[in-house]
């Protein structure tokens, strides 16, 4: 796949993987729409994103609010090409379901499955017209916990695990147009959504990650699994029998519980 002089938007940019899969495609001279909540962190994204060779425009957009995909589309509305949607924007609070409020819930399956469907479908139009000419891409970052569902994670497996139904669906509606889907499944990674999780998983580096990602993407790759090898196990075994990782994980559960109750973004 050519990855070079992309046009497109990432959310989520502000920072972490998001950020580095930016100055990715920076290097490769791409025009990006950097989305984020946060003004000042886009501005600094977008200040590395020119130093790496690219150029961009910042969004401060809060995607998980009512005109949040609106507002995306709008910004791009006039570009003459639309050919890479990174959907990386996402938030995770954990701990036991009954104890989660409603908008808890909400926030998170508003953020990291509906506004990744609503943008995508509300780019749709320019990203097919794109792949015929040139081909376009896709990027969902989904997480390793759609491949593994742990515990006090059920509402944001559920996002995720939605996210990559999502693109697998979406990939085989979209054959033969130009538009490349590629889902992308992180473990536990260095980034600002780790630090309040006490839980000791091992993490792997941004740079790392992303240096996985854009290598598989640049080998035309669909399903693109960036955890860690060490936990590649687990996976294997959760697909094909779930019951033996139940026995793994059930005997630490109060402890999990301990470590990762005040695990939110920040």
């Amino acid at each position: 796949m050519e990855l070079r002089n992309r046009r497109g938007i990432i959310t989520g940019a502000g920072q972490g993987i998001g950020r580095e899969i930016a100055l990715k495609f920076a290097a490769e001279g791409a025009h990006l729409l950097l989305v984020g909540r946060r003004e000042q962190t886009l501005n600094e994204t977008a200040q590395l994103v020119e130093a790496a060779g690219g150029s961009a425009e910042i969004l401060a957009q809060d995607l998980g609010s009512a005109d949040g995909v609106n507002a995306v589309a709008q910004a791009v509305a006039s570009w003459d090409a639309v050919n890479l949607l990174v959907n990386n924007a996402g938030n995770v609070r954990a701990g036991r379901l009954e104890n989660s409020s409603e908008n808890d819930v909400r926030a998170m399956l508003d953020l990291d499955l509906s506004a990744p469907i609503l943008l995508t479908r509300a780019l749709l139009p320019q990203l097919r017209t794109s792949g015929a000419a040139d081909g376009s891409v896709i990027v969902n970052i989904s997480s390793s916990i759609a491949l593994v569902a742990m515990p006090f994670y059920a509402v944001y497996a559920a996002a995720k695990s939605g996210l990559a139904a999502f693109g697998e669906s979406l990939r085989r509606e979209l054959h033969g147009t130009g538009v490349h889907v590629a889902t992308v499944y992180p473990g536990a990674t260095d980034t600002a959504m780790m630090t309040t999780n006490n839980a000791g998983w091992e993490t792997a580096s941004v740079e790392d990650v992303v240096n996985m990602l854009m290598t598989a993407l640049a080998a035309d790759k669909h399903e693109i699994n960036v955890t860690p090898e060490s936990a590649r196990g687990m996976q294997q075994l959760n697909a094909t029998d779930s019951l033996a990782v139940d026995a793994m994980i059930v005997p630490g559960l109060a402890d999990m519980e301990a470590a990762v109750q005040d695990h939110r973004s920040i």
